[in-house]
């Protein structure tokens, strides 16, 4: 299968939340996984999928995905996930392993917090007693972590780069450039940053400590928007830090990455009927599974699955693309009477791209030639011809039509 990775996920956390084990589920990759700090030394990379409605029965065709899969009418779009290690408290300082797992979250695109929803780890990723940490804290301390290593990052030089900026009018996004490039930010998320910190952006030379220091925060969570795992739900004072996280603003998905890693793994072996992000299995080898095994999948789907709806895991990650990343889903094909490429695959790719791509720009991202040569796209539904700067939606299938015929 082709891959087409758009953006990367980086799951982060404090040692013993569970990270390695949502990681595991989301990507069935061979993490270790183990109840103590700093299990995961080296930070694991595996492809998780995006879940998302396939278009092939509305237009009544049999596909032949190659860049994803299609399972009964579900679409799963391959990602790139990042398990980095356990961060605690002064990782910015250099404490634990400090910067070395910092830098791994330079290259994310967006991060899903594994946090222990249960508060049975303290600050130092320690087993407590359930319930005595409060895991709030936890979220405002990785987001501090993660504004004072980007603050120490950003702070180089920062004042030569503030009056040049001011003397030469070409912008403090300008002269942050070199900077920006290491840490993948955009340009424009440097003026959106300036804009919310309320800011003067002509007189970067002029502002305060105090100022940098909200100019950098309000830059992580353009740049590094957060989702917040709350992991181990089934314990029982999971609940309750849940709906304390939600009423704080952050975007909270419940999750049991034990269960999910569970189904995933008696799917994988075919004992049950099961796709990630389902609210419901299926046991089609009862004969294969002991007593306590039956009895444990039947846990999952009662305290879990009806409880929740879910797992979380999948979740997790569509949350993350669809609302964090705001992306869509837009399906290219060369012949639009047949939905298919030159090849005759029908319906054989499916890409996630940024909420207010063009047509132009969706061709090229799919090869320069095309985008260089781009006359107009057609509209699969209503076979419409749509003009370069045309925005795509959701679920879009489009051919286009180009001087160069690349797909």
């Amino acid at each position: 299968m082709q891959r087409s990775y758009t953006r990367l996920l980086g799951v982060v956390g404090k040692p013993n939340t569970g990270k390695s084990t949502f990681f595991s589920a989301a990507t069935l990759a061979a993490a270790e996984i183990a109840n103590y700090p700093f299990t995961t030394i080296k930070p694991n990379r595996g492809v998780g999928y995006v879940r998302t409605p396939c278009v092939h029965p509305e237009f009544h065709v049999q596909d032949n995905p190659r860049n994803s899969l299609c399972l009964d009418g579900t679409r799963l779009v391959p990602i790139e996930l990042i398990d980095i290690a356990g961060i605690v408290p002064g990782a910015w300082e250099g404490r634990g392993l400090g910067n070395q797992f910092l830098d791994e979250i330079r290259r994310a695109d967006a991060l899903i917090h594994i946090v222990d929803a249960s508060g049975g780890t303290d600050c130092e990723g320690k087993t407590c007693k359930l319930g005595e940490h409060d895991p709030v804290e936890d979220v405002q301390f990785l987001e501090r972590e993660i504004t004072m290593w980007m603050v120490v990052i950003l702070k180089k030089d920062w004042a030569k780069i503030a009056r040049t900026a001011e003397a030469d009018k070409k912008g403090i996004a300008h002269h942050l450039e070199d900077r920006l490039t290491g840490l993948s930010i955009k340009r424009q998320y440097v003026n959106e940053a300036v804009r919310r910190a309320n800011l003067n952006l002509d007189k970067p030379a002029t502002w305060s400590d105090e100022d940098f220091y909200r100019f950098v925060d309000q830059l992580r969570r353009i740049s590094k928007p957060l989702l917040i795992v709350a992991n181990k739900i089934d314990l029982p004072t999971a609940k309750d830090n849940v709906e304390r996280m939600k009423t704080l603003g952050y975007t909270v998905v419940p999750c049991s990455a034990e269960a999910e890693l569970a189904l995933r793994r008696a799917a994988e072996k075919q004992l049950i009927d099961y796709k990630p992000g389902d609210n419901d299995f299926k046991i089609t080898q009862p004969e294969k599974l002991t007593t306590g095994q039956i009895r444990a999948l039947e846990q999952i789907k009662e305290k879990i699955l009806k409880t929740h709806g879910s797992t979380g895991v999948q979740e997790a990650i569509n949350t993350a693309y669809f609302k964090l990343l705001n992306m869509i889903t837009v399906y290219p094909v060369e012949d639009i009477e047949h939905l298919s490429d030159h090849n005759g695959r029908v319906l054989p790719d499916t890409y996630l791209v940024p909420k207010g791509t063009t047509a132009r720009q969706f061709a090229y991202i799919i090869h320069t030639e095309l985008g260089d040569g781009f006359l107009y796209a057609v509209n699969a539904r209503d076979k419409r011809r749509i003009g370069e700067d045309a925005i795509l939606k959701d679920r879009d299938v489009i051919s286009i039509i180009s001087t160069q015929k690349r797909a």
